[in-house]
């Protein structure tokens, strides 16, 4: 069958597979923060009470604090992977999902339990923005004085992160599932439907090689003498 000029390609009928799930690509990224702050976290709760009394009050008040201060460090590392990664995966899962998915099925209670990724994501992007003014101010004020106050300051933002952080750990699982699941399905999805054209193909270029044409009328017989009739 001929396709006019002016008549899209098949391909360009439906979006390639790599357009489409475009946002699959951060998911390693964000099975890797969410584990990065789990760790973090893991690391400081068995370390803990070894700087406390047995009623959880510190004993070791410098060893608690520099503990805490590695922890929100870390975590904030993840968070940051987050306010890259996660808007886009969220964006994604959220386009790729369908009605049902929130109903019933292996994702319902992911689906549902991103309502409140929205906000964190938010308010963790809202403080980056904040250190990143902070930076300018310091970078703006009298030479050395951001040599001098940046790792203050960076405490302070990585503290105020730590909650941020808590909340991914909890959420994040979630969102990493339902994009893993979602993307596996439109590939099967995707891979049936190739497998429905290439069938229909293989059947019609089937049809047209078994249509042979028909053959060609006999050529007339050349004029034969009649029989009985002398030549003269």
């Amino acid at each position: 069958m001929s396709v006019s000029p002016s008549s899209p390609a098949p391909a360009e009928n439906q979006p390639a597979a790599t357009e489409d799930l475009a946002w699959r690509r951060h998911i390693p990224a964000l099975a890797s923060a969410v584990a990065g702050i789990r760790q973090a976290s893991d690391a400081w709760d068995a370390v803990s009470d070894s700087f406390c009394d047995a009623d959880g009050w510190p004993v070791d008040e410098q060893g608690y604090e520099n503990g805490k201060v590695k922890r929100d460090a870390e975590a904030w590392r993840h968070v940051e992977v987050f306010l890259d990664h996660g808007p886009e995966v969220l964006a994604g899962v959220r386009a790729t999902a369908q009605g049902a998915d929130y109903a019933e099925g292996p994702i319902s209670e992911d689906l549902r339990s991103l309502r409140g990724i929205d906000r964190t994501l938010k308010h963790a992007a809202k403080l980056q923005r904040e250190w990143d003014q902070i930076l300018v101010l310091m970078d703006a004020s009298l030479p050395g004085s951001r040599k001098l106050y940046e790792g203050e300051a960076q405490e302070e933002r990585n503290a105020d992160g730590w909650h941020y952080a808590d909340e991914l750990a909890i959420r994040g699982p979630a969102l990493v599932r339902a994009a893993d699941f979602l993307a596996g399905r439109t590939d099967t999805e995707q891979s049936a439907h190739a497998e429905r054209a290439r069938v229909a193909l293989a059947r019609s270029a089937s049809g047209l090689r078994g249509a042979l044409p028909a053959s060609p009328p006999a050529p007339p017989a050349p004029n034969a003498p009649v029989p009985g009739r002398s030549r003269s």
